[in-house]
């Protein structure tokens, strides 16, 4: 298959998917097991997204200045630091780091 056929395929999937969730009955979702998995569902597909995208490099594990940052950006935002300052806190800290490097 080359990529544009990949992305087709993609596309219908996300598609087939999105039309099915129209097909349910809201009852089944307002239920708390179905809701519950919903929620956590959402915020485990984000932390895999950040995971990937901060320590892969194509097909390689890579430990670079980005680690450190949301490392210092992940504790900022347990101590309930405004959103901004942890934004610019671990960018300045990433750009610190490769400085150095």
């Amino acid at each position: 298959m080359t990529l544009w056929q990949l992305i087709i395929l993609a596309s219908i999937v996300c598609f087939a998917l999105k039309f099915a969730g129209y097909l349910i009955p809201p009852a089944l979702i307002q239920r708390p097991t179905p809701a519950r998995v919903a929620n956590l569902l959402t915020v485990a597909l984000l932390a895999g997204l950040i995971a990937v995208q901060t320590f892969g490099k194509g097909e390689h594990l890579v430990l670079d200045a980005r680690v450190p940052a949301i490392l210092a950006a992940a504790g900022l935002y347990a101590l309930k630091v405004p959103f901004i300052v942890v934004v610019i806190v671990a960018a300045a800290l990433a750009a610190g780091i490769r400085a150095l490097t």
